[in-house]
């Protein structure tokens, strides 16, 4: 295929409220945009399935690397999403049953040609703090539950735990618990709704403190050479961006490289094409395969142009196709 020739779609939250100094979707559509390809612009409102056919409310999209006027768009078009040869779906989680539905309509254009990225079917089945229990040598002690009992159990056992819901994003709703706290009970029973969601339980690892959480992107299944730390904020024992935590980049350590190898034949497997882990201290925390960032932070530090790699996948790709 004519690399000029490429039409791109991409699914995302609406253009206008990204913040483009940090937004790894935009620097994706820079990079494609830069190598001739045709972008075209939609939302999950415009996406439908009509008579077994996969159709997109689209319009042409046109980008620039300006912090005040990133985005143009075109008249609107209706038109088949098999006519797109590739469809990135960047739509933030929370990943609830919109988002799966979405991923039904995503797989019917799939079915009919267009190379989506990253595989809907494993964006149904790849919880991203679930899945994490597919690598038990590369994590922290962890409990997938809904049972009061069993976290209290892991609490006396560990002393000091993070709570997390499987299908929250940017830090929401994560709890740190030291045996003693006089609120664990209610904690518990909060984020359990009384023992109706299951949720994740992991030890706490302290290198978040100093180290961070780091975030290691992969394309392919092969990991950039670079992370990116983010050290909670002073009082919050969260390193997510989205609740203030502070950046900084780090060369992969040995043990990360392990981890990436662990990880990295089954992303490529499954069609994952775009993936973050989150790695503190030694441990795999959560494997983020719905709309993983760290783009544009990376290439500001190291001169890397990661969606240039992304971009050369996709190509592959649809040659293979």
């Amino acid at each position: 295929m004519n690399e000029k020739s490429i039409r791109l779609g991409v699914v995302m939250d609406p253009i206008q409220k990204i913040k483009p100094a940090k937004d790894s979707t935009l620097a994706m559509l820079l990079e494609a945009q830069g190598r001739g390809w045709e972008i075209w612009y939609m939302e999950q409102t415009g996406l439908r399935i009509r008579d077994g056919e996969a159709m997109g409310y689209m319009r042409r999209l046109e980008v620039q690397d300006d912090k005040d006027q990133w985005y143009r768009l075109g008249d609107e078009m209706d038109a088949p999403l098999r006519s797109l040869d590739t469809i990135l779906m960047r739509k933030d989680p929370p990943f609830d049953m919109e988002y799966v539905f979405t991923t039904y309509i995503l797989e019917r254009a799939q079915i009919e040609g267009a190379l989506i990225v990253n595989d809907p079917r494993s964006l149904r089945d790849v919880n991203e703090k679930a899945f994490t229990s597919w690598f038990p040598q590369c994590c922290p002690a962890n409990l997938i539950t809904r049972s009061r009992r069993d976290i209290k159990a892991f609490l006396d056992e560990h002393k000091k735990i993070v709570l997390k819901p499987l299908d929250a994003m940017g830090g929401q709703s994560i709890f740190l618990v030291t045996q003693g706290d006089l609120n664990t009970n209610v904690i518990i029973e909060t984020i359990t709704q009384l023992e109706t969601r299951t949720i994740q339980v992991q030890a706490y690892i302290p290198e978040i403190t100093t180290s961070g959480d780091k975030r290691i992107l992969l394309v392919n299944g092969e990991p950039i050479p670079y992370a990116l730390a983010r050290i909670p904020p002073p009082g919050d024992a969260r390193g997510n961006m989205a609740v203030g935590g502070t950046t900084k980049g780090l060369d992969l350590s040995q043990r990360d490289r392990w981890i990436c190898q662990q990880v990295g034949p089954t992303l490529r497997k499954k069609g994952l094409l775009f993936v973050g882990l989150d790695v503190i201290g030694d441990y795999l925390t959560e494997i983020n395969v719905t709309s993983p960032t760290g783009i544009r932070e990376l290439d500001r530090l190291f001169g890397t142009n990661i969606a240039a790699n992304l971009c050369d996948a996709i190509q592959a790709g649809l040659r293979q196709a």
